[in-house]
């Protein structure tokens, strides 16, 4: 496997910036250890645009890699995810923020009460 190296958070942050990226990551959050191929099934995007996506994903320390055989294996590492979530969400007052939530909720009709 690829070793782990502390992520940039410039680099996170723009990596998470594209939806087609952000696709990949919620498919490996899927289901992990995806080959190539595997994460271009149903994809409407090239071989070489996923191969391009998932190269800036591991530059960002967001996706590692492994070769098993032939086959070259891609994980989800949410560690930059979860530091981001520390650095910057966590700052502020989670039960206010759980409240806020509760209200937008609340307000667009999607509350459970």
């Amino acid at each position: 496997m690829v070793p782990y190296k502390d992520a940039d958070d410039d680099a996170v942050f723009r990596a998470l910036a594209d939806a087609s990226r952000r696709q990949l990551l919620d498919r490996l959050y899927a289901r992990n250890g995806q080959t190539l191929a595997e994460l271009c099934e149903g994809l409407a995007m090239t071989r070489q645009a996923v191969a391009k996506h998932i190269a800036i994903l591991e530059e960002a320390s967001l996706v590692s890699s492994k070769r098993q055989g032939r086959e070259k294996l891609h994980f989800i590492n949410p560690v930059p995810i979860n530091e981001i979530a520390q650095r910057w969400i966590n700052k502020f007052e989670r039960q206010q923020l759980n409240a806020l939530a509760d209200l937008k909720q609340t307000l667009e009709g999607k509350g459970g009460h």
